[in-house]
């Protein structure tokens, strides 16, 4: 049987009408309904809908149909560059306006009524003041309301439209039924005032939505519009679009990076701070990799293009925070079953209410008003903004200082994390060789056999003889020029210098060429049960291989990797290291790291392929894995832990399989992922719990007449207005 797989693709559509939760749960049945979807998150706080569909024939028009037939508006996803265009504090505010200006009159008298006054506006101009507001300004609530009604489902908009209208016929109902002389009360006031508090509460939401995505908008102000080509005919500005890979650019001081590229000429220092949340600026040489988005320092550098329009970092990092903005934790999905049938049940107990007061002899007036309070105070839009504003805020404000979260559910899942794994080399460690000792032979000057060892070496890029090179360097050697260089592929060099013929490589090769395999035996065992690489130079005389110098090579641990275990293990957290090394060497790093692998926190001779079932058994144990690592081995067990952490200085690769990415190699950064997860999902939490204690404390005291429809509408438009203010919150943090 041959199975033919199809590439799914993903389509990103924005949703015009979009008011409260029952709302997504509709446009998500819509939309699953489609043949072809294969998945389906909308994001209120975003307005936005993200659609996989594994069928290729089916076309954006297709679902924009589906929405539009649900009794919404699709548009074209809305960017962050799109919101700095149209980014006034005051936009959209006519409308509220209009709601003040006609309905602050219909309340004077209720405010009259606190100081004894007894002031009360003819009937006909409450009618005149009260109807545009509610046919008018109020049209948006019918419209959404009627498409909810045609779909068989309810949403904010019917119920604010229902209780208003009652309300507002109610009153007009009563003023024509009066008996002559008589002035009834009439409650157009509550009607007009809710509909105003709404418009105002929802105002007020956008204008926090445009605080969310600032994260965004700043990282699509770090890439410059134009840049400087240097063409045959010298520099000439040209937009950034037409710039091609392997074009030369000059940065002159203080501007921005406008791609990625390579330093070819000059040396300056770039502040990456956007972008990785490194503090202090980085010195930049040629040959330098430059990050788009990064500020020069006060040096002009020539640069050569390596990644233009969606293949640069900057790019990366900026659909990275989209996706996870866009994305749906999985504790939205008990908001969304609890949305499905939030609306309904709101109606039938505004029904109860109206009946229970009828038969307490309330009459019909009196029971009315009551309904129309449970109908208002029960609007479930703090229910659809809890989750989404907390994730796009706190995703937001980690892509600043340097963490990137994949997606929603990383983020969730990561304050769970009770165990790290971490793979040592490039995550823990340095990565690269050094000269770790150094053991000259009797009657032999250190210092001298390494400037020896460095004039042979002076010629190669093998990472051992640059870790001779740089050890050299750092003393101040002078170096000789080495004649008759000869490699001996796979077991060393040899080389004249200064007259002597030297031999540099391989103990195994030198004892097979003559040294005497006794000289530094003692030194030998002890490095080897150490891991260190060992290599020696010896030179090559009339009575045969005499040694010289006994080179031990090791990787070095981060600066910061054993503070910032020790931070993590005062959280509470369990630390394990896993290594392909031999147990000797890796227990060795583990102490420098401060691990301790008498507890277990060593996995040695670990093979690259066999990570991942490592970090299946660690969770097999009952335990919340994360994974830290850097390289293509890497990558299989990052996607098997609970949450995958893939350094920023890695590959491609572990970055595709990692949840979250942290973009300086810096150990201290896993700490400040666990943090934030636990921070955004703390307010998660709390936005929730307030949104629910809204309506769970106001349908009872609606139904029980403690609540006006004033009161009720000013109650559901803070309950919004409360929950993006406490996701906003996260603003301030830092790690």
């Amino acid at each position: 049987m041959t199975q033919i797989k199809t590439k799914s693709q993903t389509h990103d559509i924005g949703i015009d009408g979009m008011t409260c939760a029952s709302c997504v749960s509709r446009v998500e049945k819509a939309l699953k309904k489609v043949p072809g979807v294969s998945s389906v998150s909308v994001n209120l706080a975003t307005e936005s809908a993200r659609i996989e569909v594994s069928d290729p024939q089916l076309t954006q028009a297709h679902l924009r149909r589906a929405i539009r037939d649900a009794g919404y508006e699709a548009r074209q996803a809305a960017t962050a560059q799109d919101d700095t265009q149209n980014a006034s504090p005051w936009t959209g505010f006519a409308p509220v306006a209009w709601g003040l200006v006609l309905s602050g009159p219909l309340v004077l008298p209720m405010l009259g009524d606190l100081w004894g006054q007894h002031w009360m506006l003819p009937a006909w101009l409450q009618f005149v003041l009260a109807t545009p507001v509610q046919f008018i300004l109020g049209a948006r609530f019918y419209k959404a309301g009627w498409h909810a009604l045609k779909a068989r489902t309810g949403n904010m908009d019917l119920l604010v439209s229902i209780g208003t209208t009652a309300g507002w016929a109610l009153s007009v109902w009563l003023w024509l039924t009066a008996h002559e002389g008589h002035v009834p009360h009439l409650y157009f006031e509550g009607s007009a005032v809710v509909i105003t508090l709404v418009l105002l509460g929802k105002w007020l939401e956008r204008r926090a939505k445009r605080q969310t995505t600032e994260a965004i908008r700043a990282l699509h102000a770090l890439r410059p519009d134009r840049v400087h080509w240097l063409s045959e005919e010298g520099e000439i500005d040209v937009p950034v679009d037409e710039v091609l890979k392997g074009d030369l650019i000059v940065v002159r001081p203080g501007e921005r990076c406008p791609l990625d590229g390579e330093l070819v000429k000059g040396q300056t220092q770039m502040d990456e701070s956007m972008l990785t949340g490194e503090p202090l600026p980085v010195s930049k040489s040629v040959g330098a990799k430059l990050t788009g988005g990064a500020i020069n320092g006060d040096g002009r550098v020539l640069m050569r293009v390596t990644a233009v329009g969606h293949e640069t970092v900057l790019s990366h990092i900026i659909r990275l925070v989209e996706d996870a903005q866009a994305g749906k934790a999985p504790i939205q999905r008990l908001v969304d079953q609890v949305a499905a049938v939030f609306v309904p049940v709101v109606m039938l107990l505004a029904l109860v209410t109206l009946g229970v007061w009828m038969l307490l002899g309330a009459g019909f007036e009196a029971a009315l008003i009551q309904a129309v309070a449970v109908l208002v105070i029960a609007c479930p839009c703090a229910l659809g903004l809890a989750t989404p504003v907390a994730i796009m805020v706190g995703t937001g404000v980690a892509a600043r200082h340097g963490v990137l979260i994949k997606d929603a559910q990383a983020l969730e899942n990561a304050h769970r994390v009770n165990t790290v794994a971490f793979d040592k080399t490039g995550t823990l460690t340095v990565g690269q060789p050094r000269l770790i000792e150094q053991v000259p032979a009797p009657e032999c000057d250190a210092a001298t056999m390494l400037a020896w060892a460095a004039s042979v070496q002076s010629g190669s890029e093998h990472p051992l003889a640059r870790a001779v090179l740089v050890a050299a360097q750092a003393q101040s050697l002078s170096l000789a020029s080495p004649t008759d260089l000869t490699a001996v592929p796979g077991r060393g060099v040899q080389a004249t210098v200064g007259g002597r013929g030297l031999l540099l490589g391989s103990l195994r090769w030198l004892h097979q060429e003559g040294l005497d395999p006794t000289l530094w035996s003692v030194q030998i065992a002890r490095l080897q049960a150490q891991g260190a690489t060992l290599s020696a130079l010896a030179e090559r005389r009339s009575s045969g291989v005499h040694g010289l110098l006994l080179l031990a090579f090791g990787d070095q641990p981060k600066a910061e990797a054993a503070q910032a275990l020790a931070a993590l293990r005062a959280r509470g957290l369990q630390l394990v290291m896993i290594s392909g090394d031999n147990r000797a060497a890796a227990e060795a790093m583990a102490r420098r790291l401060g691990l301790r692998p008498e507890n277990g926190e060593v996995l040695a001779e670990v093979l690259p392929g066999d990570k991942a079932a490592q970090v299946q058994k660690l969770r097999a144990g009952g335990r919340i894995v994360a994974m830290v690592g850097d390289g293509v081995n890497d990558a299989p067990a990052l996607a098997a832990a609970d949450v995958g952490m893939a350094m920023g200085t890695g590959t491609d690769v572990a970055m595709h399989a990692a949840g979250i990415t942290l973009m300086r190699g810096d150990v201290g950064l896993v700490g400040a992922a666990l943090d934030i997860s636990a921070r955004t999902v703390a307010k998660i939490r709390q936005n929730l719990f307030w949104a629910f204690a809204y309506n769970v404390a106001g349908i009872p005291l609606a139904a029980m007449g403690y609540l006006s429809p004033v009161m009720a509408g000013a109650a559901m438009a803070l309950s919004s207005v409360s929950v993006m203010a406490n996701a906003l919150l996260l603003k301030r943090w830092k790690p």
